[in-house]
């Protein structure tokens, strides 16, 4: 057993020296831990942020003047007068996303218990401020409306308040959520592919020969392989939790980190051991790319990361339970957000390990037969 062990840890500290000597690989994990997480989390805002916006002021009354000064930053950029033949002309240019516009005898219809409208011209070319925009907009103008009427700076009673809470994320700011997604996207990548490239790299440098003449076992090649690659990933988490996530983007972490680590090893073992899975079919890197492509994107998209598994069709979200990465989404939101601990989590963590442990051993089974006719 001692022996055995030996044989994992060292044949573990030639697969880590390997993998330091592959400037790419090296340069691949540094990139997607930092360099990818921050563009995930800063470049796909899902808040309205500075909108550009003009007013056409036809009615030039105090109601109309007060509704264009109340979109102020930082969601909308200070209101530019603009006439009405300007219109068409400046948004055809992409000068302005919102275009505001007050019709005539605007305040007198208003006082006058009519229902005139106020035209908003949205160029939806900006999908997302354009949507989110539009919602702000329509609020804004039946608030500052609303307080015009009653003369005071409360609106009318309704006959149902909604209150909103939010929880976790106060100000819905994307990048809270973008940031820790990018980071266990990036887990499920890297371990497969670094997993696989270790095994692809030692048949096309023909040091598998070597191996298969030494006194080793199927499992212990294996092993090595696994922990050596969990061992590099692991360490670059917690860094790029601590230095990129909380320090640099400035996400707030609510709950353990110490017990997101161990549900990350949990998980290595999984993804690491399809790696190998993967390496073993695949002939080149060529291959393993075209195979990770079909294995590791489906389960990033559909693990929850990107859209919850309560919108997916039932029948795939049915299939989705049978796979780790949809569990350890779950469990990651769950600590990281919203400061779950191990009595919470733990249905979480043994759907891993479960999970997990029968992928490893039809790895290692796979691993033998490839030796065996190798």
């Amino acid at each position: 057993m001692m022996r055995s062990l030996s044989n994992v840890f060292w044949l573990g500290t030639k697969e880590l020296r390997s993998l330091f000597g592959d400037v790419v690989l090296i340069g691949l994990v540094i990139y997607s831990f930092t360099v990818a997480v921050i563009s995930q989390a800063q470049s796909s805002s899902q808040e309205l942020h500075r909108a550009s916006i003009a007013v056409v002021d036809e009615d030039s009354s105090e109601l109309s003047r007060r509704i264009a000064s109340v979109f102020q930053l930082p969601y909308f950029q200070p209101p530019v007068y603009i006439s009405q033949g300007e219109v068409e002309r400046l948004m055809n240019s992409g000068r302005f996303t919102f275009v505001l516009d007050i019709p005539p005898n605007f305040q007198r219809d208003v006082l006058a218990g009519r229902k005139p409208s106020v035209q908003v011209n949205v160029d939806a070319t900006a999908m997302i401020q354009a949507g989110i925009g539009s919602g702000y907009a329509l609020q804004i103008i039946n608030t500052e409306v609303g307080w015009f009427v009653a003369r005071s700076e409360t609106s009318s009673s309704a006959p149902v308040n909604l209150v909103t809470r939010i929880a976790f994320n106060p100000n819905v700011t994307t990048a809270w959520f973008e940031g820790v997604m990018g980071i266990i996207n990036s887990v499920t990548m890297l371990a497969i592919i670094l997993a696989g490239a270790a095994l692809v790299r030692e048949r096309e440098h023909g040091t598998m020969d070597h191996l298969l003449v030494m006194p080793l076992s199927p499992f212990e090649i294996a092993m090595s392989k696994i922990w050596a690659n969990a061992l590099v990933i692991a360490v670059a988490v917690a860094i790029a939790l601590y230095a990129v996530v909380r320090w640099y983007l400035r996400v707030p972490i609510m709950g353990s980190i110490p017990l997101f680590m161990v549900g990350t090893v949990l998980y290595l073992f999984f993804a690491t051991a399809v790696g190998l899975f993967l390496g073993t079919i695949a002939r080149s890197m060529p291959q393993l790319g075209l195979l990770y492509i079909l294995v590791a994107v489906p389960m990033n998209l559909l693990s929850g990361g990107m859209t919850p598994v309560e919108s997916q069709p039932v029948w795939l979200a049915t299939i989705m339970k049978a796979s780790p990465s949809t569990h350890f989404v779950s469990f990651a939101q769950s600590i990281l957000y919203r400061g779950a601990g191990i009595d919470v989590v733990w249905p979480q963590f043994a759907a891993v390990a479960a999970i997990g442990a029968v992928v490893l051993a039809l790895t290692l089974r796979r691993f033998r037969a490839a030796i065996a006719a190798a």
